[in-house]
């Protein structure tokens, strides 16, 4: 194998090493991010062009009601609902949950994305960190 070959192979390691290492801090980060964020007007009206009809825009709507904890207690909650609403005023669709996943996927997409540039940006540092390591034990 030609050395310039080796070297991209190697290079190409580092990087899947160092995406899988950066991956597995930033990806459980921003799907928090996105789960919390999931029920604020923003994410709700970035979401609104892929579920709601058109003509329509999308509301936030929150009604009280309980949930169960680890002991079988009923709790009380809040839930959060998305409706399209038309111009006079009318509820055409509502989503309960689907624009919550789209929102934290889009986050945990961009975590991802943020993840693939770090990899590649610290890639070049730690292949030359392990090839000195390498160099090293070569020596002893």
């Amino acid at each position: 194998m030609k050395q310039t070959s080796a070297g991209a192979l190697s290079g190409c390691l580092v990087w899947v090493i160092a995406f899988g290492a950066i991956s597995m801090c930033i990806l459980p980060v921003s799907m928090i991010i996105g789960g919390a964020t999931s029920v604020t007007d923003f994410a709700m009206q970035t979401v609104a062009p892929l579920i709601c009809p058109e003509g329509t825009s999308a509301q936030s709507r929150t009604y009280a009601t309980t949930t169960t904890d680890e002991f079988g207690n009923s709790q009380p909650s809040t839930a959060y609902v998305m409706q399209c609403v038309d111009s006079n005023g009318d509820v055409v669709k509502e989503d309960r949950v689907v624009y919550g996943f789209l929102w934290t996927g889009a986050i945990a997409g961009i975590g991802l994305i943020l993840a693939g540039i770090l990899a590649f940006v610290l890639a070049a540092p730690a292949g030359v960190l392990i090839a000195k390591f390498l160099a090293k034990i070569k020596k002893k």
